[in-house]
């Protein structure tokens, strides 16, 4: 048998998320189905890690096994000949039975988007979140630093997350802009259930102006002495990618 590991991008506005779910097409499926059409038998998707209904990917990183003799190729350009038009593999390569692309990462860069125009972008709309005024970035970044390090993310996190603990690492957060678009770049150890966005509402309500610039080292230290955190909508995150 030998273990593949891909690399994946997706476009997710048309999908439940990666994993599979009963109330609509996942990516996992799709990526499924189209290694059922390539190899003729079922292979078992495993993932770095699931995201969200409407969340986009440039890195998403998965495993499987087969014992198919295919050079590498054959399944990238394979498995793209069977992907839907949103879906495709980047790159393919062998890895030794010991590798997971869950367990094995050390961590995950996370990107999102934000559009601060009074006017829509028809050409951004599905992967930027449209705010029609300015937002202050100092204020954001000033902010922002409070994230870095080990922290307790409860005050960041949606209500149904499995997760047994919620200690989570941040190794960077960085905002730069590009005309009308700022890029919210986050890299950490892993992420909690909803944490990025609602991190993400977080300072996007600071650099409006409504919260004042501590709040989210009260958030961290002192969770629920202020209000809930604002949960940006889901098509403006994209994983970049996964460290191993």
């Amino acid at each position: 048998m030998r273990k593949i590991c891909l690399v994946i991008a997706y476009e997710g506005t048309d999908y439940v998320g990666w994993q599979y779910q009963p109330n609509g097409l996942s990516v996992q499926q799709c990526v499924e189905e189209a290694l059922q059409k390539l190899t003729g038998h079922n292979c078992t998707v495993y993932s770095a890690g699931r995201t969200d209904a409407g969340v986009h990917a440039l890195g998403m990183v998965c495993h499987f096994s087969t014992a198919r003799d295919l050079p590498l190729s054959a399944w990238r350009e394979g498995m793209n000949s069977f992907l839907p038009a949103a879906i495709a593999v980047r790159s393919a390569r062998e890895v030794d039975e010991s590798f997971h692309a869950r367990f094995s990462a050390t961590g995950k860069h996370y990107r999102y988007t934000l559009l601060c125009d009074p006017v829509r972008s028809p050409l951004e709309r599905r992967t930027s979140w449209q705010l029609k005024s300015d937002i202050d970035l100092i204020r954001m970044r000033v902010a922002a630093a409070a994230f870095i390090g080990c922290h307790d993310f409860r005050a960041f996190r949606t209500t149904g997350c499995s997760a047994e603990t919620t200690v989570r690492e941040i190794f960077s957060v960085t905002l730069t802009q590009q005309g009308a678009l700022v890029y919210i770049d986050i890299e950490g150890s892993g992420f909690l259930k909803n944490m990025i966005r609602m991190m993400v509402g977080t300072l996007v309500d600071i650099g409006r102006g409504k919260r004042p610039v501590d709040d989210i080292v009260k958030m961290l230290h002192s969770p629920g002495s202020v209000g809930p955190a604002l949960t940006a909508p889901a098509h403006g995150l994209c994983l970049m990618q996964v460290y191993y």
